[in-house]
Order: structure tokens, then C-alpha cells, then sequence
């Protein structure tokens, strides 16, 4: 009796057993099956589930997932339907880009600067690079290097976007290419640091910056009378900071004591209206970036005279500079044009040959 009852209780336990493995080994091909299926699209969820996790286990994650989305997406383009037009493309993949790094990236300190020059085309540069999807750029000029380097790096660096590793951080302050302390400030932030100076005929930037200038103070002398200490004589008044940062060679010098010739970009304000994609294209070059913004990005307004961006399928509007930009010119006698010219020349020599580029200014 007894041993038909320890029979009886092994034939139970070995069904209780096969049954256990048996839907152990079902759960687990459903498991496997569905991790195998998983969309490639889904490996971008699937970091941002891991938000409930430990901060440091969070920043672990998104080194190898966050900037996956990034990467495919300037290396894939054409992914989808096809359908898509080429400014939707790269209005899609900057719109994803920019709400993966403010969910999921860091305010960082700058690795590449817009330092100049006032008047020569940095907007437009700013506005023409911050469309690429692996870009993120401070819109205000923090003139943090030149009027409030006392606030600290700390403070400097709230104020930038948030952005994945993968990405550039950039800022816009003109004024700091004339600015004698801040190569030295900004080289020891990073010596590393990318540089971008928008340089334009020396004496059409004069005239642009004193158009400006008279906008706003309309009761100010003439341009010829705050140009020249003696006009008969010829003699330019370098004073005036209108005519001083067309000088550029004497404020590269003081750049060039901290930072080598290979960080500095150097973009023809000329060209930028002329050749934005071109111009654009050497500005990614140099960024390390791919080359995403092309001429299909660009047309030219004939109102303003200079290019605009397309509208993005997500915008009614193409995007074009604020009004203040292409304003027409205070109309400035031949002769004074020419006296300025000759008294740049010099100067735009030696530029000219330090930077190994002929800007045909004259």
C-alpha cells in the first residue's frame, strides 16, 4: 500500500515538473520573439523608459542610445515613405533631434563660437547653421567674454541648450573679435574651442554699421565727419570703432597668440549672399558635421537682397532675416569710398596673406 502511494506521488511530481518547464519554456520563446521583433525605432523608446532608473544608471544609458537617434538620422535621410520632401526631411530630423536633447541632454560650455564680425553676416550664419539637426545653438548674444565674464563659466553655461554628445554647442557674440581680453578668456575655457569670423569689405561694413547706428540716433554727425580726423588731408579716424574692427588684421594677431590659424574659420560675408550653400557647406566642413544644409535649403529674396531659408512643411512662412537686415544703405560720396579703400588696402594685404584667402575686396 505504501509503495503504491510513494508511485502515486512520484507520477504527480514529474507531471507538476514537465508541466513547470514546459510553460517556463513557452514564455520564454515569447519573450525572445518579441525582443527580436522590436522596430529599429523602437531602440529610441526604449532609452527614454529608462527614466525611472537611478540618475547615473539614466546617463549611462544615453551615451550608447540618445545619440543613436541623432546619428540615423543625418546618415538616413531618405528612411520612410519617400514621400517626404527634402526641407520636410530636415525640418523632421531637427524637430527630433531637438526634443531628444531636451529630454535627455546637458547644458554644455560651447565648443565652437561665431566671434565676428559685427556687420559682416553673423546672423545669417548663426540662422543658416542652426537648422542642422546636429546643432544647437544659443539664439541672444550672451557677450559673456567681453561685458559679463565676472558671472562665471557656471553661469555661462545655463544659459546654452541642452545637448547630446553627438552634438554641437554654438553661441553668437560679434564684438568679441575686437574684444582684447577674450581670446585669452575663451582659450582657457577650452584651447580646444572652434572659431568663426564672417569678414566682409572693410569699408561696406563701416557703412552698414553706421546705417545701423543712425537708425537709432538719428541726430548723430555724418559718416564723413566721423570718419576722417581731416578730410582734405586724408587722414581716417581710427577711433571710431566703425573703422576700427575692419582693421582685422590687428585683432587676428591677438587671436593668434592663443589659438592656432586651423581653429579659425574665416566666412566671406560676400559669398554667404552670393554662395550660401557653399559657404554653408565649408562652415559644416569645419564643424565636422555632414554636409546637410545645401542650396535645395536656400532662395533669394529680391526684396531683401540676400538669401532666406525655404519654409519647412511645418511652417506657412519661409525664414528670413528680422527687418533691421538688408536695410538699404546711407548713400556715402565716391570719393570718400575711395579714400577709405585705399586706406584699408594695407591692412586687407596683410590679412589676406596671414589667412592665405583673397577676399577681393578691392
Amino acid at each position: 500500500m505504501a509503495q503504491r502511494f510513494l508511485s502515486s506521488t512520484n507520477r504527480f511530481i514529474f507531471i507538476f515538473t514537465v508541466s513547470l518547464s514546459c510553460t517556463y519554456l513557452c514564455y520564454s520563446i515569447i519573450f525572445c520573439r518579441s525582443s527580436i521583433m522590436t522596430h529599429r525605432s523602437f531602440e529610441g523608446r526604449r532609452c527614454a523608459s529608462g527614466k525611472n532608473a537611478g540618475g547615473k544608471k539614466l546617463l549611462g544609458k544615453l551615451e550608447s542610445c540618445a545619440p543613436l537617434v541623432v546619428r540615423s538620422s543625418v546618415v538616413d535621410p531618405q528612411r520612410g515613405s519617400g514621400k517626404t520632401s527634402p526641407e520636410g526631411q530636415w525640418s523632421e530630423m531637427k524637430v527630433r533631434n531637438v526634443t531628444v536633447a531636451q529630454r535627455f541632454g546637458n547644458k554644455k560650455l560651447p565648443t565652437a563660437l561665431i566671434v565676428g564680425v559685427k556687420k559682416g553676416g553673423t546672423r545669417a550664419v548663426l540662422e543658416f547653421i542652426r537648422i542642422h539637426p546636429d546643432v544647437r545653438a544659443l539664439g541672444t548674444e550672451p557677450h559673456f567674454f567681453d561685458r559679463h565674464y565676472d558671472r562665471g563659466l557656471e553661469w555661462y553655461r545655463s544659459l546654452m541648450p541642452r545637448t547630446l554628445n553627438s552634438q554641437v554647442t554654438l553661441e553668437k557674440t560679434p564684438s568679441y573679435f575686437v574684444t582684447r581680453e577674450a581670446p585669452k578668456r575663451i582659450a582657457g575655457m577650452s584651447h580646444e574651442t572652434k572659431l568663426i569670423v564672417v569678414v566682409r569689405n572693410p569699408v561696406t561694413r563701416a557703412i552698414s554699421d553706421y546705417t545701423q547706428t543712425l537708425s537709432k540716433k538719428p541726430d548723430i554727425p555724418t559718416f564723413e565727419e566721423l570718419a576722417f580726423k581731416n578730410r582734405s588731408l586724408g587722414l581716417v579716424d581710427t577711433s571710431w570703432n566703425a573703422i576700427r574692427i575692419g582693421m582685422y588684421i590687428i585683432h587676428l594677431e591677438n587671436w593668434l597668440q592663443y589659438f592656432r590659424l586651423s581653429q579659425i574659420h574665416f566666412v566671406s560675408g560676400e559669398r554667404l549672399i552670393t554662395d550660401p550653400a557653399g559657404e554653408m557647406g565649408r562652415v559644416q566642413d569645419f564643424l565636422g558635421l555632414k554636409r546637410i544644409i545645401t542650396d535645395k535649403h536656400f532662395y533669394f529674396n529680391r526684396t531683401k537682397g540676400f538669401p532666406c531659408l525655404k519654409k519647412p512643411e511645418s511652417s506657412s512662412q519661409p525664414r528670413c532675416l528680422g527687418k533691421s537686415k538688408g536695410r538699404t544703405h546711407v548713400q556715402i560720396e565716391r570719393e570718400v569710398i575711395e579714400q577709405l579703400q585705399e586706406f584699408y588696402r594695407p591692412f586687407n594685404i596683410k590679412f589676406f596673406e596671414t589667412v592665405g584667402q583673397d577676399f577681393k575686396w578691392d
